[in-house]
């Protein structure tokens, strides 16, 4: 059994992307894993300060759920996020996420990563800047593993994604995670 962490990074409720990642854990748990899946909106996150005592401290001075965040991203064993595509990239509270992760620079490995975006655009090769923001991160750690990008493009509205194969493919993913 591994540990799977979703990081949901849609300010809207119920929306396409979390659609996505209610599928991805949905497969992950019928596969036989521990899911939690992470709402960013509900987390208090502020920004990165960009004064680097994190890696000396291993653990940002400020004291919202960041530290926590850090915590449950060093145990996973699998990390899929999931975002709403805004202006051909990731919403600003994924971002937000991703920047205070930097305590973890250098020191991840051995991890899985999953890549879902939703969009009202359905051309795939316009969603490629986007997870371009998931790699970047993910290229600060060794021995990573991408798994896969799912693309949800022709989403527009609230649960166009339930009708695209999209849908359906977030939960096969998370269904072969071995």
């Amino acid at each position: 059994m591994k540990k799977v962490l979703i990081i949901a990074g849609s300010p809207r409720k119920d929306g396409n992307s979390d659609l996505l990642a209610a599928q991805f854990a949905a497969g992950a748990q019928k596969a036989g894993h521990a899911v939690e899946t992470i709402y960013i909106r509900e987390k208090k996150l502020g920004y990165c300060q960009g004064c680097l005592v994190c890696l000396k401290k291993g653990a940002c001075f400020q004291k919202d759920d960041g530290n926590v965040l850090l915590s449950k991203m060093k145990e996973a064993d699998v990390v899929c996020f999931s975002s709403p595509v805004y202006y051909y990239s990731v919403t600003g509270q994924m971002k937000t996420f991703i920047d205070r992760m930097n305590p973890l620079y250098g020191k991840m490995k051995d991890k899985d990563f999953y890549y879902m975006l939703t969009a009202a655009e359905e051309d795939p090769a316009l969603l490629d800047r986007a997870f371009e923001v998931f790699e970047g991160f993910a290229d600060c750690f060794d021995n990573i593993r991408r798994c896969g990008r799912i693309y949800g493009g022709g989403a527009d509205k609230k649960g166009d994604i339930l009708k695209l194969p999209a849908y359906q493919e977030a939960f096969e993913r998370g269904a072969a995670i071995r």
